[in-house]
């Protein structure tokens, strides 16, 4: 049995249009996997309210009812692109919605998050971070008149983008290894990020950091399976 991740999809923006995912995730259902993890921005904009909701998302979110029915298990951790997922009528999807997700393969434990939080010292990021997903932010989301609200989604989408991009464009490898030497080790020996598009693995004391490849660049799905 196996477990599958994919990272930054991007539906509905640089994924383009959902058939290509959908497809893969129907052969999901037929096959030895256990449990899907999906490690954030899976929609190019994503918020917990049906008012938001694309055909894209739409039909997505039906291919992933169908899996949940066979006994997947499904789990979604948050990403920048993400909003009030796991406190809205998505919840229901998946077993577990959050900021980081836990799983065992073999004879490794595995930490995975999106990766768009781990510098601490981007104040700016970290702040409009904070704001676009405060209760303040949700009560707009919700009761905002639809295009107003859907302006201000977009505009906040924008301004996250802008604050993280220095982040994103070159690989921040020296936040990422001090990340990882803190959260490895004892608890998990390998951790597994999203969100900066590029592959790319790091041996580190106390264990092993991969980045994943963004499905929007090569539609590919990781797998860990047991031995």
């Amino acid at each position: 049995m196996s477990t599958a991740v994919i990272a930054d999809a991007h539906i509905g923006g640089p994924g383009g249009p959902p058939a290509p995912l959908i497809r893969q995730l129907e052969e999901l259902g037929d096959g030895p996997c256990r449990r899907l993890i999906l490690l954030g921005d899976l929609f190019h904009v994503w918020v917990g309210d049906r008012r938001y909701e694309t055909p894209e998302i739409r039909a997505v979110v039906e291919v992933l009812g169908a899996l949940k029915e066979k006994g997947i298990r499904l789990d979604y951790v948050e990403g920048n692109r993400d909003f009030f997922i796991g406190r809205g009528p998505y919840a229901e999807l998946f077993d577990q919605v959050g900021s980081e997700v836990v799983f065992a393969a073999g004879d490794k434990r595995y930490l995975a998050v999106h990766g768009d939080g781990l510098n601490d010292a981007d104040y700016m990021y970290r702040f409009w971070h904070w704001l676009s997903k405060s209760p303040l932010s949700r009560f707009m989301m919700h009761n905002l008149p639809g295009p107003l609200a859907r302006t201000a989604v977009h505009q906040t989408e924008h301004q996250l983008a802008k604050t993280n991009f220095k982040h994103k464009r070159h690989i921040p490898e020296a936040v990422i290894l001090d990340y990882a030497q803190r959260r490895l080790g004892t608890d998990y020996d390998v951790l597994i990020l999203g969100h900066f598009h590029e592959p790319r693995t790091w041996q580190v004391s106390g264990g092993e950091v991969q980045l994943l490849d963004a499905w929007y660049r090569s539609q590919r799905i990781e797998w860990y399976a047991e031995s």
